[in-house]
Order: C-alpha cells, then structure tokens, then sequence
C-alpha cells in the first residue's frame, strides 16, 4: 500500500488486496448500515473490509497482516473489523475493540492531517506517527524488499497516472516482492485481487480499482460525497 499525505491536500492512495482468490468480496459501496458514511470493499466470508473511507472526514483505514501471529484465537476479533473502526472514529479506533486473541496486523490511518500506523504482533501494539510525504507499508517479511524497490518509484511518480502505470508495468509473480503476487499451493491460489487508486477529502472520495490491477481497464472513477 502507498500514501502520500500533506497538510491541506487530498490524501493519495494506491491499495493492492492480496487474498485467497477463492475468497469472495464485493467491490467498493457503502455496504454497513452501522457505518452508513463509510466506503470500501466487502469481503463475504467476515463482513468486514481491508480498507474504507469515511467520506465526510477524509479518512482512510487499511489494514494488512502481519506474519508473527497468523491465526487468531477462536472467537478473537476478525482484522477486517478493523478499517471500519479506524475510519470511522479515527485515531479512537483502539476503545472498541478487544485486541486479545486477535491476529497480528498493521493498520494505517490516513487523513488530511496524519499518518499513523499501529503495529500488532499478537501481544504489543506499537504506534508510529509518520510525516509528511509518501510512504510504502507493507504486511512485512520477504515482503519488505518491495518497499526498498518501489518506494523510490512512487515518490517520483504523479497520482493516480504514474502510479497505476508502475502496478500495471509487471504481472503478477511468485515473489513476495513483486507489486502483484501470485502463488499456488496445495490447490490454493494467494494472488493479488483488488488495486483501487484513491482521491479522499473532508466531503469527497474518488476512486478507480481493478480486479486484475496489473491490466487495463480499471474502471471509470467513481465519486461519494
């Protein structure tokens, strides 16, 4: 996932989803009645989302796994729990939700006046207050060289143009470190699923997404408000 935030611009995002491709999800709406200002994808299995946007605030929550605690605790809370309450109460996110059980993840804030990251390793939850600029987060691991390769990339290139021209540049590999991943195991597919290219203000969302980001067409831009 790529930021790039400033003070009183629109935030900038670029979100690639990687999943099980077996694992249904329904493309980005306003699909939680609890959360009737919130935008972003559904996934069937949980109901919850890797990433959404409260519109009338700016605000962005994704979340992505971490590889220290990959299985939570029967009847811990889903990670996918966690973009909604992030989106919608902001840097608050952390007084609804039981973190005990629960697997490890990064969840990302990103709003017109911060970005903040909390890192769970399944026992501490650490929080980073990133500056101003354009950031690459990724789930961690062998993963981590994605950053060190992209990261320049992306600092040099305009949103969304130059950014999906780098997803769209490569297919999708059996490398970790590749923008789009593909990887089969004992009859299970783990690829990359869903890139949305993202535009959020206080009173407006405008996004493009994919579900073959690597390849065109993305879809026309779509706005809330």
């Amino acid at each position: 996932m790529v930021v790039r935030w400033s003070r009183g611009a629109p935030v900038r995002l670029l979100a690639l989803r990687d999943e099980l491709t077996s694992r249904e999800f329904d493309d980005p709406g306003r699909w939680w009645p609890e959360h009737p200002a919130l935008v972003g994808g559904r996934d069937r299995l949980a109901g919850g989302t890797w990433c959404a946007t409260r519109v009338g605030t700016g605000v962005t929550a994704l979340v992505l796994n971490r590889p220290q605690k990959p299985v939570a605790a029967p009847g811990a809370p889903s990670r996918g729990t966690l973009p909604l309450l992030g989106a919608e109460r902001g840097a608050d996110w952390r007084s609804a939700v039981q973190l005990d059980g629960m697997a490890s993840f990064l969840l990302v804030l990103a709003a017109p006046d911060r970005m903040t990251t909390w890192d769970f390793d399944g026992e501490r939850l650490v929080t980073t207050e990133h500056p101003e600029g354009t950031w690459m987060v990724t789930s961690g691991g062998p993963e981590d060289r994605k950053a060190d390769r992209f990261l320049p990339l992306f600092t040099d290139s305009a949103h969304p143009d130059g950014w999906r021209r780098l997803v769209q540049a490569e297919a999708p590999r059996d490398d970790p470190g590749a923008l789009a991943v593909r990887h089969e195991q004992d009859g299970l597919v783990f690829a990359t699923v869903f890139g949305a290219l993202i535009e959020a203000r206080p009173g407006g969302l405008t996004m493009e997404y994919s579900r073959r980001p690597w390849l065109d067409p993305w879809s026309p831009v779509v706005s809330w408000s």
